[in-house]
């Protein structure tokens, strides 16, 4: 069965409402590439149950995107998701109560093992390079919406 995302089906915003998704810093990684060459896949969103360990991965590219190549990038962190919920494309990333960033896609490079999510940040600095520590939070945050927007 096609990917309505990749067949160009889907012209709307489906979400209308969704929960956060918090989760706890297992990994704190520190390193930068230029040439990743990481492709993010169509589909703006991927649902995780909790306990779930995805890897969060910045860049600065301001064209990321579902779909888009991605080559400027920072390693952040690997996150340990406590609740389910779904991830999508434009929810913001919220380290410790600061906004980092938003969810600009996802990789499936490293899949099934984890979950590359792409961070598209004003500033691409490693998890080392913005402090982060094991046992951070990380919100990934929802919204709640009459008409579909945050």
């Amino acid at each position: 069965m096609p990917d309505p995302y990749e067949k160009n089906l889907v012209t709307q915003n489906f979400y209308y409402s969704k929960t956060d998704i918090i989760g706890r810093i297992v990994v704190v990684l520190d390193g930068t590439l230029e040439k990743r060459g990481l492709q993010l896949i169509q589909p703006p969103s991927r649902a995780f149950p909790a306990g779930t360990i995805i890897e969060l991965i910045g860049t600065d590219e301001t064209s990321a995107g579902p779909g888009e190549k991605v080559e400027k990038i920072a390693y952040l962190a690997f996150v340990e998701l406590q609740n389910g919920g779904v991830l999508l494309s434009g929810d913001p990333v919220i380290w410790n109560g600061r906004t980092i960033g938003t969810i600009a896609g996802f990789d499936d490079t490293h899949m099934p093992n984890h979950q590359n999510t792409i961070v598209t940040m004003e500033t691409r600095s490693s998890g080392a390079q913005l402090g982060c520590a094991v046992g951070d939070e990380i919100i990934i945050q929802g919204f709640t919406s009459t008409n579909g927007q945050r």
